[in-house]
């Protein structure tokens, strides 16, 4: 079995509530928020201008529920690889992981819901 490591980051309270209602829809029950956030960093690190949405993220406050995370050791290496992209684009921004990991949330949340079974 791939290594997993545990990650948490905080969101908003609206965003998590929003997060909550989405991985239900899905069809990911609530079992499956790792997997649901999972597929979410996969998708934004697809796209080629995900340091502007990092950079976008990072001006959220009121951040008070946390939220852990599994995140597979081969992810967390990508993850680390983004954040050092990101930094040489944005050198000012604070906590890249976190913001990064928050920027996938919310554009999986405002793209087209799609169902575990549509996939």
């Amino acid at each position: 079995m791939h290594k997993k490591l545990m990650t948490s980051i905080k969101l908003q309270k609206k965003l998590h509530h929003r997060l909550q209602q989405r991985i239900i829809e899905d069809g990911y029950g609530m079992r499956g928020k790792s997997k649901w956030i999972i597929e979410s960093i996969e998708a934004l690190l697809e796209l080629s201008d995900y340091p502007t949405l990092v950079d976008i993220a990072e001006d959220m406050d009121q951040l008070s529920d946390m939220v852990s995370i599994r995140v597979p050791e081969m992810l967390m290496l990508r993850i680390e690889q983004a954040v050092v992209r990101v930094r040489k684009e944005y050198p000012t921004i604070e906590g890249v992981k976190s913001n990064l990991i928050r920027a996938s949330i919310i554009q999986r949340l405002l793209r087209q819901t799609t169902s575990v079974t549509e996939v």
